[in-house]
């Protein structure tokens, strides 16, 4: 058993997805495929686009993964998942797709799970620590000439 991953962004985040995932997975060409959604092609027309793409996975089962619910790329997945053999994710970040490649294994349901957990936790603030050998200047120093490095 495995899932296929289809992408459609706003042009060219799903093949630059794709090829960041490719530079980390090499092996998963066949599992990832990309559809750039153009900005002055009508949906119906990437609709179209999206169901022969869907329909020449060989894998049981797809998880499609769009960047913003309610714009045309969620809209045409919207319409292009049936819910069975196919789920929906939207807001795709590189840590979920990444994560979603790496159990594609898995049932679809896990591995929907496991794209959702890694697209969150992929986000966070990292805190920023003074570099080695130096500290950082008291900013209440009344003396503003007294450089220490």
């Amino acid at each position: 058993m495995s899932t296929s991953i289809l992408l459609i962004a706003h042009a060219p985040l799903a093949h630059a997805l794709r090829q960041c995932a490719l530079h980390v997975f090499a092996d998963c060409g066949d599992s990832v495929i990309a559809l750039d959604v153009q900005p002055h092609e009508p949906p119906e027309e990437t609709l179209a686009q999206a169901r022969i793409l869907l329909s020449q996975m060989t894998t049981d089962s797809t998880l499609v993964l769009t960047d913003v619910f309610g714009a045309t790329p969620c809209n045409v997945a919207q319409r292009l998942v049936d819910g069975v053999r196919s789920r929906l994710v939207t807001g795709v970040n590189l840590p979920m797709l990444l994560r979603a490649v790496s159990y594609r294994a898995e049932p679809l349901d896990s591995v929907v799970s496991r794209a959702v957990v890694g697209g969150t936790q992929g986000v966070m603030q990292v805190a920023i620590a003074a570099p080695q050998n130096q500290s950082r200047r008291n900013t209440h120093d009344q003396d503003s000439y007294d450089h220490q490095q």
